[in-house]
């Protein structure tokens, strides 16, 4: 059951730009969290990502602004196993649910887009920022930074203790 997963999953294209940076967000947030929070897995990954490339100039100057950095990050392509094991899978876009269902089959209640839980009037999907100016990163940061909250919330929610 999803319950005994600890490891949570970004994922986006190329794991260059989106992932990595929502996967340290996550981090930096959950750090603040008490147990079981604080001691989940934070991944990120990409659905077409050429294994071993660092984060993109642009993703680590976005959060270095902020305090964050991306030390040591090398793409990976998402795989089946990773969705297996993971307690939940975080993807950008509507295209990125699609392609996952194409390739696994129907998914299940652990994979949603990062901004689902902002409530309908927010748009869920967050845009690539692929080359593009530092602003468009930092707008995709700061997209992802209104998100975090929500997704800590439903977290919270997903490992609370059943009730009896």
């Amino acid at each position: 059951m999803s319950e005994n997963r600890g490891e949570i999953y970004f994922v986006c294209t190329a794991n260059i730009c989106r992932s990595p940076m929502a996967a340290r967000l996550m981090r930096h947030a959950l750090d603040a969290e008490p147990e079981p929070l604080r001691s989940l897995q934070v991944h990120s990954a990409g659905l077409s990502a050429l294994e071993g490339q660092p984060a993109s100039r642009n993703s680590i100057a976005a959060l270095e602004k902020v305090g964050l950095n991306l030390d040591g990050h090398r793409s990976r392509i998402f795989t089946r196993a990773m969705l297996d094991r993971a307690l939940v899978t975080f993807v950008m876009t509507r295209s990125h649910l699609d392609l996952l269902e194409l390739e696994c089959g129907p998914l299940d209640d652990r994979v949603f887009l990062m901004r689902q839980f902002l409530g309908e009037e927010n748009d869920p999907e967050i845009p690539d920022p692929y080359g593009m100016h530092l602003a468009a990163y930092e707008a995709c940061r700061d997209s992802m930074v209104e998100a975090i909250p929500s997704l800590v919330r439903f977290l919270r929610d997903r490992l609370a203790p059943t009730q009896t």
